[in-house]
């Protein structure tokens, strides 16, 4: 059998609940009063904030306002901030604004070249835009085909430049984005990442049956589990208003819908999750990852019925 038919034979295989509700016993966490809490990233040593920051909240921002943004999230004890050249220009502003910080937090970013001269040259062009020697985590960023992962793999492939850099001390850990489980499990498939950064979401989980096989998987290698689209819904119908320009999906909006979302997936063994990139929405995490209690069983029944009336964001497998 092929390998990719294997693959994708395997995760059909797993059942969709069979990791939730989960036992956080198995990551360690760290609890500071007045703190989010931090918990571990896979085989790093580090431990990072529960809620990451997304650098899209400081894209467009005025230099006033990205430092704001960024202080916030420092007094609230985020130390863990990814940004990406996609994101317009949000590194631009991170940069100056994460500056006064930067020996104290962990900082990812991620390129979308698959081949090695333009990672080479994105990873240098954001080192430079976010004023630091290294990025603590270098990820491919976006990888949602098969075929992308053997290009990212083949001679002059980008892994080339995530391997040079991190014996140049460039970079000190490597991962990866995905946006289909077919790329993800590719992905873990052929190298031993440090992290995956990848929706793990309540609709995608149970009506999608996108996510249980690749948290799995994750953590049968012992990866650090990052997480995206926590307090996502679903894609914007046409002719829907769209209530900020940052989303290309409709968030969760309601306090209480947001915080069941945020809490399904934090309530996984995922070190952190990044909330929507609008600042109005990164600002209700803080203020819910504050209070956070892993879901009981009853709202475990709640939020499933929740999810079976909602059209997921992604599905396994992936449409063509």
């Amino acid at each position: 059998m092929k390998r990719r038919r294997f693959i994708a034979t395997s995760a059909m295989s797993l059942p969709m609940i069979s990791m939730f509700p989960a036992n956080l016993s198995s990551i360690a966490r760290k609890f500071v009063p007045g703190k989010i809490e931090q918990r571990a990233l896979g085989k790093t040593g580090k431990k990072l904030s529960m809620i990451g920051f997304g650098g899209i909240v400081v894209k467009d921002a005025t230099t006033a306002e990205a430092a704001s943004r960024v202080k916030e999230a420092i007094d609230y004890g985020i130390n863990y901030f990814d940004v990406a050249p996609t994101y317009g220009n949000a590194e631009e502003m991170l940069g100056p604004a994460l500056e006064p910080y930067r020996k104290d937090v962990f900082l990812a970013c991620k390129t979308t070249e698959r081949k090695r001269e333009g990672a080479r040259k994105e990873l240098e062009q954001s080192l430079k835009h976010l004023r630091t020697d290294h990025f603590d985590l270098y990820q491919l960023h976006a990888v949602t085909k098969p075929e992308d992962v053997d290009t990212i793999f083949e001679k002059g492939g980008a892994m080339e430049t995530f391997l040079e850099a991190r014996k140049e001390g460039k970079i000190r850990f490597l991962g990866f984005s995905a946006h289909s489980v077919e790329a993800a499990m590719a992905l873990m498939d052929r190298f031993d990442f440090d992290t995956i950064l990848f929706p793990f979401n309540f609709a995608t989980w149970y009506n999608g049956n996108f996510g249980p096989q690749v948290m799995e998987r994750a953590k049968e290698k012992g990866m650090g589990i990052l997480a995206l689209k926590s307090m996502a819904m679903r894609r914007w119908k046409e002719g829907e208003e769209k209530i900020s320009p940052k989303l290309w999906y409709k968030p969760l909006d309601e306090k209480e819908d947001a915080n069941k979302g945020l809490r399904f997936t934090l309530s996984h063994p995922v070190t952190a999750a990044i909330p929507p990139g609008d600042e109005h929405f990164f600002s209700l995490a803080l203020k819910l990852a504050l209070d956070f209690k892993p879901m009981k069983q009853k709202e475990v029944k709640k939020i499933k019925e929740m999810a079976m009336n909602t059209e997921p964001l992604f599905r396994y497998p992936m449409e063509k």
